[in-house]
């Protein structure tokens, strides 16, 4: 997993602080369910020694004070390391700067957009406006007269992916190519979007995808450039570097969901960000908001003290393996408590048990790939908890900004179960640096994947694509008009109109995007890449000693 160098001082987390004894001390978990009582539970602080040992006299008190001694000073081996152990001098983290919506919330937009109505149900169905919305008289920075600030350090990854097509731009022939791969072609003339459909998508991805850049096109109203693009629904990237390996920019530029080292497709922000209608996800804003409303109501330290995980085991083999962590019959506990989710099953009881927010009880989340990256990844990040992600080869928008040991802590996919079960353990024996990953992880969900950053991404993407390309967009002769009206008109009533009731864009935005940071250079690469690999060894030592 690739990250940003900015946040990537691995490790603000790995800090001493002089709190965490004293959180350590006063912290008291519930006790586990009888059944995992009985097959031993996640320590929730120092050994307690028996008053017996302390009474012994003479010669037997000499030799067990000896024992006891050098068992503490095992013991005290892994416990007493916080997460200064892993935290590098040179490191300088940025997780203490708080990043807010970057326009001025106290400035009123500068044009509000009509809401639009479908009808009665006997009329013929909306269409798309005769002109789409203009852009503002004038647009301001974000802040108010001073130059829009910087984005997020994940956008620099836009320069990455665009990278295969610097030199000799973009052809209609490279877009072409990549019909094959996609599951409809995106083309936006004058501001307004049209989509060709080759075949459909697994539930409503393409909708959504599609309502996402609807959305994008009114709250930027007349800045979004005319493009020509190819879009991929399914999880893995299919475009092969070593394809074209001698001529890079014959590559078709196809944008999907997530991508890993060996593929050239193209990030692009998944359609759940606008809803996931099928499994009772609403839009991104509110959700996040449910989320933490949830957190604040069940605070960490009454979570149980186990790391959690539910979904569908069966979309991939490595969360097959996953679920053998599971306490065993023969007693053995690696500190997670898992479930599997049975989709069929939550819709017939309306989704009572598979509430997003409702999974902020335990204290620690695990995030795992399904066939590619999952979209749980967020949601899973929102909880306060500490996410014990899974190392995974996937790269989506969120996952290249997240940062080992400041975000995340990273566990080793070929030993889950040990790599799981150190981590639970290190983490309940140092709360205050284990709450403080939680809160890092969680604040960088909440901040710097803000729809506002959201959009903005989006912008950026597109319009740097649309600088490559070597020739003028036009409408294909089988694709069709998409516009807000058109598609919330057309969904199915329930909770599909609901997410594009939530998501719908209300305005046109009256100041600039935020500024695109260059891209990364060649020596930032490779101090990335170090502490990355710096911060998984210790991890790996530390579970070594433990």
């Amino acid at each position: 997993m690739t990250h940003e160098p900015m946040s990537r001082s691995s490790s603000s987390f790995f800090r001493r602080d002089a709190a965490g004894d004293e959180e350590r001390a006063a912290l008291t978990p519930p006790p586990p369910p009888a059944a995992a009582d009985d097959k031993g539970g996640a320590p929730a602080g120092r050994r307690r020694w028996p008053s017996s040992v302390m009474r012994m006299k003479g010669v037997g008190s000499v030799m067990v004070g000896v024992v006891f001694l050098a068992l503490l000073v095992l013991v005290h081996r892994w416990v007493g390391l916080d997460a200064s152990f892993l935290r590098d001098s040179s490191m300088v983290s940025t997780s203490t700067r708080q990043w807010h919506p970057h326009h001025n919330i106290s400035t009123p937009p500068l044009m509000t957009l009509p809401p639009f109505s479908c009808g009665n149900g006997t009329a013929a169905p909306a269409t798309c406006p005769a002109t789409p919305p203009s852009p503002p008289p004038t647009s301001k920075p974000a802040t108010g007269g001073e130059p829009a600030a910087s984005c997020p350090g994940y956008f620099r990854y836009i320069h990455d992916d665009l990278r295969p097509w610097r030199g000799a731009g973009i052809t209609r022939e490279a877009v072409e190519r990549g019909r094959r791969h996609a599951y409809f072609r995106l083309v936006v003339v004058s501001g307004r979007a049209y989509v060709e459909t080759y075949r459909r998508s697994y539930q409503t991805r393409d909708a959504f995808t599609q309502w996402g850049v609807a959305q994008l096109l009114r709250r930027y109203a007349g800045r979004v450039p005319d493009v020509d693009i190819m879009f991929a629904c399914d999880d893995r990237g299919r475009v092969r570097a070593a394809d074209f390996a001698a001529a890079p920019a014959d590559a078709p530029p196809v944008f999907r969901y997530c991508r890993d080292a060996t593929t050239l497709d193209v990030v692009f922000p998944d359609w759940s960000f606008w809803g996931w209608p099928e499994v009772n996800i609403g839009a991104w804003p509110a959700t996040l908001e449910a989320v933490r409303r949830e957190s604040a109501r069940v605070r960490w330290p009454e979570r149980e003290p186990f790391a959690f995980w539910k979904g569908n085991p069966g979309v991939a083999r490595i969360r097959g393996e996953l679920m053998k962590c599971n306490p065993a019959s023969d007693g053995k506990d690696w500190n997670a408590r898992l479930f599997s989710q049975d989709w069929n099953h939550a819709i017939l009881n309306g989704f009572r048990d598979s509430s997003i927010p409702k999974q902020c009880l335990h204290r620690y989340k695990i995030y795992i790939e399904g066939e590619a990256w999952s979209v749980s990844e967020k949601y899973i990040m929102a909880c306060d908890s500490p996410v014990l992600f899974v190392n995974t080869p996937y790269q989506d928008i969120l996952s290249r900004g997240l940062v080992a040991g400041e975000h995340y802590w990273p566990i080793n996919r070929t030993r889950m179960c040990e790599s799981i079960r150190a981590a639970v353990d290190w983490g309940n024996a140092h709360p205050a640096a284990a709450r403080r990953i939680g809160e890092q992880g969680s604040r960088f969900v909440r901040e710097q994947m803000a729809m506002d950053y959201v959009y903005d991404y989006m912008f950026h993407l597109i319009t740097e694509y649309a600088k490559l390309l070597r020739y003028r967009p036009a409408v294909p002769a089988n694709a069709v008009e998409i516009c807000a009206e058109s598609m919330a008109c057309a969904a199915a009533a329930g909770r599909e109109r609901e997410c594009m009731d939530e998501s719908v864009e209300g305005f046109v935005a009256g100041f600039d995007p935020c500024a695109l940071p260059p891209p990364f250079t060649e020596e930032e690469k490779r101090k990335i890449a170090a502490m990355e690999e710096e911060v998984l060894r210790k991890v790996a030592k530390l579970e070594e000693n433990m």
